[in-house]
């Protein structure tokens, strides 16, 4: 019962989220890059109030220990190796050029952009392309084991 509870918890909170980014206009291309040309910063002020808004929840979720639907909270530190930076690079990229990273991707084909199915195919791609390669990767870019 806990566990059908927290997936309905989890599916409200992420078409919340959804309605927000769609509502909002932080899923549309023409925004997106209005900001990443310094031409509009409105969504770099929506950035700022998420992370505002996000981070005193987070901080008592941490001092509580425990989960919202009170499980005991599982995390690790992680430090930041080259694989962040290289990583960090690669996603900047693709949300420049297509405009759409993976909470917008589904929200812009909810909202019936289906050349959002172009940047779901490279997100794919990219993670699955990730996995088959962490193996060679982990030495050069210092990566950690998978857990």
């Amino acid at each position: 019962m806990k566990k059908l509870m927290s997936r309905v918890l989890f599916v409200i909170a992420g078409t919340v989220f959804g309605v927000i980014l769609s509502r909002s206009g932080a899923a549309d291309f023409d925004f997106i890059q209005s900001m990443f040309l310094f031409e509009d910063i409105q969504l770099y002020g929506i950035l700022a109030v998420a992370v505002a808004v996000a981070m005193p929840g987070l901080w008592l979720l941490k001092r509580g220990n425990r989960s919202v639907t009170g499980e005991p909270l599982k995390y690790k530190t992680r430090v930041l190796h080259r694989g962040t930076v290289v990583g960090g690079i690669l996603f900047g990229v693709g949300w420049a050029m297509t405009g759409m990273c993976p909470g917008p991707i589904i929200v812009n084909l909810g909202e019936g952009k289906w050349v959002a199915c172009g940047a779901l195919v490279g997100a794919l791609l990219g993670a699955y392309t990730m996995g088959r390669l962490y193996p060679s990767l982990r030495r050069p870019l210092d990566l950690p084991p998978i857990d």
